[in-house]
């Protein structure tokens, strides 16, 4: 695939009679084996190519896509294009980012070579289910599954930017069962990496995650009351997700979030951090420009406790009379919308085992369950389940509980303690939140 081909369809675009327009090329290779109870149950391989058009007829736009990428298809693409932009309602906002160019980002080093053979990635998931299965008190399998896949993002715009680049990675997923019957308990664990060789250890995932199955065995119910709840780094991420979309430009230019007016103002304690990173090498989300083409660049969304920005795209920066934060992130579908790319919150000095030394009673949250989450008011109430802490040591597994409280209340009690690893995309330590409503029997 060439930029070239895009640079066509542009071409198309404007003869049909485009102002503007922009074009994206999403191109992917996966391939996946699922394996359960000693037996291969799923092996595919799939490729894709699909692309998308947006054009500009003055302040009028709109988008078609198509999975047959044929130039000899374009010129239809691209009237059919243009014939929807004049007919829909002008938008303002509405253009290419005026902030595009070429940067080079330097190595971001995103593409592990070849793609592995299938027997590589069944005998990854053999050796994950059998560890787990391996723990006294696993009685049964969900499986495990082993993947690879390959993404290339090609983008160019009428007004000369043209950049391309593609990021492999590898997985490693298994879950577990412990207990029979009624009484029975799941978990799981994985792994996802840009390069096989950062993948976590396929043996040592289906042990850890038949351990935690057989330690939430015989959960208990505990009463309602208020306490401090520590979440475990796998559950303290999904705080990070409820900030982004808060400050999430489309949702501040419409004015449906909780945090529409605090910009500038303090919401965590000193000393915390929240920083979005698209130019981390390796990360599995990092990319050198956004999907308008505006260079990406390393942002530190909360600095010493103050919200420094919002997460914008062109239209939304426009939307809030601002500039575009590099943001931007699209399919070939639809219009491109602020997101994260790498996201992490800084870690903390204290250990785990420190932050809940303290604690004469609280849990320690291992799962969440339900969306319970207002992000026009910010109030926050989801199912847990995991572990209750007592004298600052974990204790009896707890289950069918519900964490509840505001997150203005939750990020300004926020503290997190120094185990950070780089898992998921968007990750997090473990983090204790004080003052929060443990709602049981």
């Amino acid at each position: 695939m060439t930029l070239d081909l895009l640079a066509d369809l542009i071409a198309r675009a404007r003869a049909a009679g485009a102002d503007a327009a922009d074009a994206v090329l999403v191109g992917g290779t996966s391939l996946s084996v699922q394996r359960r109870l000693g037996k291969t149950e799923h092996l595919e391989r799939s490729e894709a190519r699909d692309v998308g058009l947006r054009v500009f007829v003055g302040r009028r736009s709109a988008i078609v896509s198509s999975t047959a990428v044929d130039p000899a298809g374009f010129p239809a693409l691209a009237g059919r294009a243009v014939a929807m932009a004049r007919v829909v309602p002008e938008d303002p906002y509405s253009g290419l980012a005026d902030e595009a160019r070429f940067v080079d980002a330097g190595p971001l080093d995103l593409y592990d070579g070849a793609e592995p053979a299938a027997e590589d990635l069944i005998a990854r998931a053999a050796a994950a289910e059998e560890a787990a299965l391996a723990v006294p008190g696993v009685t049964n399998s969900e499986g495990a599954e082993a993947g690879f896949g390959l993404a290339e993002v090609l983008l160019v715009t009428s007004a000369g930017f043209a950049g391309q680049y593609r990021r492999s990675s590898h997985s490693i997923s298994v879950t577990a069962l412990a207990g029979t019957g009624t009484g029975m308990q799941r978990d799981y664990d994985y792994s996802s990496a840009v390069y096989l060789a950062d993948l976590e250890d396929a043996a040592g995932l289906g042990h850890a995650a038949g351990e935690k199955a057989v330690a939430r065995l015989n959960p208990t119910r505990p009463a309602t009351k208020k306490l401090p709840v520590v979440y475990d780094p796998r559950v303290a991420s999904s705080l990070l997700g409820h900030l982004t979309g808060a400050i999430n430009g489309a949702s501040v230019a419409r004015g449906t979030t909780f945090l529409r007016d605090k910009l500038g103002q303090r919401l965590f304690a000193p000393g915390v951090e929240v920083v979005d990173d698209p130019l981390r090498v390796r990360g599995l989300r990092s990319r050198p420009f956004d999907g308008e083409g505006v260079p990406t660049a390393e942002r530190l969304l909360i600095e010493d406790g103050v919200l420094t920005t919002w997460l914008l795209d062109t239209r939304s920066a426009r939307q809030l009379g601002l500039r575009t934060t590099g943001n931007a992130q699209r399919g070939t579908g639809g219009p491109p919308g602020p997101g994260s790319s790498n996201l992490f919150l800084r870690p903390g000095a204290l250990t785990p085992a420190e932050l809940m030394s303290d604690i004469v009673e609280g849990i320690y949250v291992t799962e969440l369950i339900g969306m319970g989450v207002n992000g026009i008011t910010g109030d926050y109430s989801r199912g847990a389940a995991g572990f209750m802490i007592r004298n600052g040591a974990l204790a009896e597994p707890v289950a069918e509980v519900t964490v509840a409280g505001h997150l203005l209340e939750m990020f300004a009690h926020l503290i997190p303690a120094n185990d950070l690893r780089f898992r998921r995309g968007t990750d997090a330590p473990t983090i204790r939140v004080e003052g929060m409503t443990l709602a049981g029997a």
